[in-house]
């Protein structure tokens, strides 16, 4: 068996024995056969050490042991001096800071939507509490994937950058539609846009090679955000099917008391 030395690297038997130090150049080979190690092309050069024990006969060569003291040396010099400049930021692209302030606002601005939905429903002259729950709810969930993006952000070496958010309606009675099947359509509507904006940080941080987002917006967001979307399409199928009058009572009664049957 032949293995190439390689800058930086050491060798040693299975009882850790560091005996007969050579130095080598990475073009050098070192072969083995069944009793004893046999060094060919011995050239003297930094940062390799081969080692074999002291009467090996009957010691198998085991592998390479990293040396990371030789490796850190450059990394030594890249570490921040400076207050300002975050010390655990390591491959993270000024692109992938911005799209994820960017997908901050999304959560921020359709969560804004949400918690004006559950004030025009929680009205007296309105008074469908299942559906103000519903809007409440939702709300207080993209706020929540906001913070988690925030965290996530400072966790990388980011600055989290919040912009401006736009005043959303405060009327939501729509004349053929009514109130409840429009609001509940508009909300499909940004459950679809806020998964069209996570693909995109999805796709930044692809091309940007950075694995640990990607692997973020996939388990943390992306499934979710499908069954969020399936599950207000049913939600707007029924209220097309049961009109403006009394069938969205019940359905609000419906969302109202949903979750009480597991909690029971």
């Amino acid at each position: 068996m032949l293995l190439k030395a390689a800058p930086a690297f050491s060798l040693l038997n299975p009882h850790g024995e560091h005996l007969c130090p050579l130095l080598f150049s990475s073009s050098s080979l070192v072969s083995q056969n069944s009793a004893a190690v046999r060094v060919s092309s011995p050239k003297i050069g930094p940062g390799i050490v081969v080692c074999a024990s002291k009467g090996s006969n009957n010691r198998p060569l085991t592998g390479v042991v990293f040396e990371p003291f030789e490796e850190v040396k450059k990394e030594l010099n890249l570490v921040p001096t400076t207050p300002q400049v975050s010390l655990a930021r390591q491959k993270f692209t000024d692109d992938c800071e911005a799209a994820i302030n960017e997908q901050i606002n999304v959560e921020y601005n359709v969560s804004y939507v949400y918690h004006a939905m559950f004030g025009y429903f929680d009205r007296d002259n309105v008074a469908l509490k299942g559906l103000a729950k519903f809007f409440k709810e939702s709300s207080l969930e993209e706020r929540e994937h906001a913070e988690k993006l925030m965290e996530y952000q400072n966790k990388r070496g980011g600055k989290v950058k919040l912009q401006s958010i736009v005043m959303p309606l405060s009327e939501f009675d729509h004349t053929d539609k009514g109130d409840a099947l429009y609001a509940m359509e508009l909300a499909l509507s940004l459950e679809k846009l806020t998964n069209e904006k996570l693909l995109n940080l999805h796709s930044v941080a692809s091309r940007c090679n950075d694995v640990h987002l990607t692997d973020f917006v996939e388990s943390e967001f992306l499934s979710e955000q499908v069954e969020a979307i399936n599950k207000i399409s049913e939600y707007v199928a029924q209220l097309r099917r049961v009109g403006k009058g009394h069938g969205v009572w019940h359905f609000d009664q419906m969302l109202l008391h949903e979750g009480e049957e597991a909690v029971a």
